[in-house]
């Protein structure tokens, strides 16, 4: 029979919880806790929590037990799951209405750059290959959009599409070294290849040069979408239909076997799974997401050049998809909301109240003010720091440990 010590333990049940409590569900024995196998313990603990739940009055918890492979791809489960999604499409509906231009501008980079979070995590948290040239795909597939519709005559969606695909034929390439490169070399492959874009796009005449490129007015039907409330939409719809593809992406054979890959690459071989094709189709399918976002960033800013797509931006990618959470969708969309509003309100950060001043007089004294908008690198970094030491799971981290508090309240 099992100890109400060890159940107590490895499922955080309370205390007048006993074991002749789980003899009708027949858990009164089980080989695997006499020859402590983890994982045996790991499901008991799944299926004691839902038992006891359920007797308790708490059948909302069933409902996070997969019993069937649709359970587990079922885009929204549950009848609250699609309460709240109802909810959030209304307030994102609403939102340009109620809030000044400028947020809704906001609201627009913070979608364009969800969609890079999104491809970012998939090659990063989801494969476990870092890339540091992630700017360069962003540039590609800017440029790319915005020739062809402005040189060519090329519609919007066909333009914005075609972007992604030559920015995920560049990110196919440059995932041909990822065959034999790992780590800091892979890191520094990356950014070679993100420095040389921003140069060539700099020296060529056809990409407007250093001046850069004004940007058209996007238009879809004949429907102009210049507007910032049309714009907004435009953004923020894409950026939820490639949410929902990367989701199915993660969740198909496809995904599971980055997953293989990410975990170690030689099991995922002696198991059948192509680590070549992966490993280079990771780098596509990221790339792609950042072309795509790269052409809508473009519609948003309304003037590209190359100074936008510099190394630091690859960088601050790369810190979204750490802060939001490695190999989550929701960290990604958490990550870059909070990312693009602390660097933006960075920039100005001269006009807070106290620290502003703070931060001015040391300039003044100290350094230059000139320089006083690259304090946001600053705090991004302390960021960084501080999410690794104590909370590696990054913001998704802390939303799970919010999540279990609010269901398993008040035990």
């Amino acid at each position: 029979m099992f100890p109400n010590s060890l159940i107590q333990k490895f499922t955080f049940i309370p205390a007048f919880v006993t074991t002749q409590n789980l003899q009708p569900h027949g858990l009164r024995s089980l080989r695997c806790i006499e020859t402590s196998d983890f994982f045996c313990i790991y499901n008991l603990q799944c299926r004691l929590a839902g038992h006891i739940m359920s007797e308790m009055g708490f059948a909302f918890m069933s409902a996070e037990m997969k019993r069937s492979y649709y359970e587990d791809i079922q885009p929204l489960k549950g009848w609250p799951a699609r309460v709240w999604f109802v909810v959030l499409v209304a307030v994102l509906v609403a939102v340009p209405f109620v809030i000044k231009s400028y947020y809704v501008y906001v609201l627009s980079l913070m979608a364009v750059n969800v969609i890079v979070a999104l491809g970012m995590n998939l090659l990063v948290g989801n494969t476990g290959h870092i890339s540091l040239g992630h700017a360069g795909f962003v540039a590609i597939g800017a440029y790319t959009t915005v020739l062809l519709i402005s040189g060519a005559g090329v519609v919007f969606p066909v333009a914005l599409v075609a972007g992604g695909l030559i920015a995920a034929a560049f990110g196919f390439i440059l995932g041909i070294p990822a065959l034999r490169l790992e780590g800091p070399y892979l890191a520094i492959a990356t950014l070679g290849f993100g420095i040389a874009v921003t140069i060539i796009i700099g020296r060529v005449e056809l990409f407007g040069g250093h001046m850069g490129l004004i940007v058209p007015k996007p238009e879809i039907a004949g429907i102009d979408f210049s507007g910032d409330r049309a714009l907004y939409y435009l953004v923020m719809g894409i950026a939820m239909l490639m949410g929902f593809a990367m989701r199915n992406i993660l969740k198909s054979r496809l995904g599971r076997a980055f997953h293989s890959v990410r975990d170690s690459d030689i099991a995922a071989a002696t198991l059948g799974v192509n680590v070549a094709r992966y490993k280079t189709l990771s780098f596509a399918i990221s790339a792609f997401y950042a072309g795509v976002a790269g052409g809508l960033w473009a519609f948003v800013l309304g003037f590209i050049n190359p100074g936008l797509f510099s190394f630091v931006l690859s960088i601050l990618f790369l810190a979204t998809v750490v802060v939001g959470g490695l190999g989550t969708i929701l960290g990604s969309v958490l990550g870059a909301v909070v990312i693009t509003f602390l660097n933006l309100q960075a920039e100005s950060i001269q006009h807070v109240p106290v620290i502003g001043e703070v931060l001015i007089w040391i300039s003044q004294n100290f350094m230059t003010v000139s320089g006083l908008p690259n304090v946001s690198w600053i705090f991004t970094g302390l960021i960084l720091i501080l999410i690794v030491i104590f909370e590696p799971l990054g913001l998704y981290g802390i939303w799970i440990r919010i999540k279990i508090y609010w269901r398993t309240w008040p035990f």
